[in-house]
């Protein structure tokens, strides 16, 4: 798979500190408790960038993902310390394809000056990481946004045995949910092939529950905010293993 993120070369000494640009406000309480969860000196700073209209639509997702939006918010995390830079949205990433995700992260990079990457990278990275070949996509878009994501994980080599769509509009009540409606979305959406489920919405809480969703599926479960953190981690060189966050931690 061609590397997304750019910036550090092999032996650069690394940071303790990893920005994310994430849109508007849903579920961004999760980064301070990941922060809280892996307790490893390392400082997970978040700038909210500008997100126009909230909708799981595709023409609106592009736009949320258009590199203006990105850059406006870059200023802020390299004065808060970050060392390097998630686009912390899964939609807004993989709806630009397989190769315009890569241009994204490549123009943020350059604008940033650091190593950067996003959500969908995050994914497709994770599932290689735990040797994933087969997975099942439970999604809180309407089908046709989550079948944008199924295109880019075949793109990154992963076989979607099974994909659900949820059929929400807006990050804005993806954000509401708690975690019976996660558990319940983790388990419509696994398939007995598949060797790990994935919930792609960065708007959707699920820092508190991932030993729960595991559970709750008997494998593993990798959640956007998650997988968004551990690319982070992994942009700086850095390992946490913990056993709060699910197998992907403790594999790290």
């Amino acid at each position: 798979m061609v590397e997304a993120a750019t910036g550090r070369a092999e032996g650069e000494s690394v940071g303790d500190t990893v920005g994310f640009l994430y849109p508007g406000y849903s579920a961004e309480d999760d980064y301070p408790r990941l922060e809280a969860i892996l307790d490893a000196g390392v400082r997970l700073p978040l700038v909210h960038t500008d997100i126009g209209e909230d909708a799981h639509r595709v023409d609106a997702l592009l736009e949320m993902g258009s590199a203006a939006r990105l850059a406006a918010g870059v200023g802020e995390l390299k004065a808060r310390g970050a060392q390097a830079v998630v686009w912390a949205c899964t939609s807004a990433s993989f709806v630009f394809g397989w190769d315009g995700a890569h241009e994204q992260v490549r123009e943020l990079s350059e604008r940033a000056g650091l190593p950067a990457s996003s959500t969908s990278f995050a994914f497709a990275r994770a599932v290689r990481a735990l040797g994933a070949e087969r997975v099942a996509i439970a999604a809180t878009y309407p089908e046709d946004v989550a079948d944008h994501f199924r295109a880019f994980l075949k793109a990154a080599g992963a076989e979607v045995v099974a994909m659900r769509g949820s059929g929400i509009i807006t990050a804005a009540e993806v954000g509401t949910w708690g975690r019976e409606e996660v558990l319940r979305l983790a388990r419509a959406g696994d398939h007995p092939d598949a060797q790990a489920v994935l919930l792609p919405d960065t708007a959707l809480h699920t820092a508190a529950w991932i030993p729960d969703l595991e559970e709750a599926v008997g494998k593993p479960v990798l959640t956007a905010n998650q997988v968004t953190v551990w690319e982070g981690l992994r942009l700086l060189g850095r390992e946490v293993p913990t056993d709060r966050l699910g197998e992907l931690f403790r594999a790290a």
